[in-house]
């Protein structure tokens, strides 16, 4: 189950139902999925086991918290230095996700401070760091889908 395409339909509405509510009791889930509460966590295990199913976390909706400036970040990386700039960027608690993408820029750095001076700084730390050679930054604004 290490790859999309070894997914069951099962599977595939399981990941689903826990997206939506990822605290729902196992009974509900069977319910919901017409499968006994047995092969739910049978499932979950599984997934989990597989590094299909990374972790559980809470979804905050906008607004709420300390981290009141959002921004994205898109990252070009000098040469074969990708490895040594991912490691820097992990670093840096701000960065809320990165990821490596085609085309024009190597990064997406998806960015959280809590006020703009925090954000400035962290745009400097990042634009200091070897092998970064070019960044573009947009702060989001508001969601509109999510």
């Amino acid at each position: 189950m290490t790859h999309a395409d070894a997914l069951s339909d099962l599977d595939r509405r399981l990941l689903s139902a826990l997206r939506e509510d990822g605290r729902a009791p196992v009974a509900d889930l069977a319910r919901r999925l017409g499968v006994t509460r047995a092969t739910v966590s049978s499932r979950i295990e599984k997934l989990t086991a597989s590094g299909t199913i990374v972790g559980f976390t809470a979804r905050v909706r906008d607004g709420v918290g300390a981290d009141g400036i959002r921004a994205v970040t898109l990252i070009e990386v000098e040469g074969r230095s990708a490895d040594k700039v991912i490691a820097a960027l992990r670093g840096l608690p701000e960065i809320a996700a990165l990821h490596t993408t085609n085309g024009r820029w190597d990064l997406v750095a998806e960015l959280r401070t809590e006020s703009l001076p925090g954000f400035d700084a962290v745009l400097g730390r990042i634009r200091g760091i070897d092998g970064i050679v070019n960044s573009e930054t947009s702060l989001l604004l508001s969601s509109v889908l999510r």
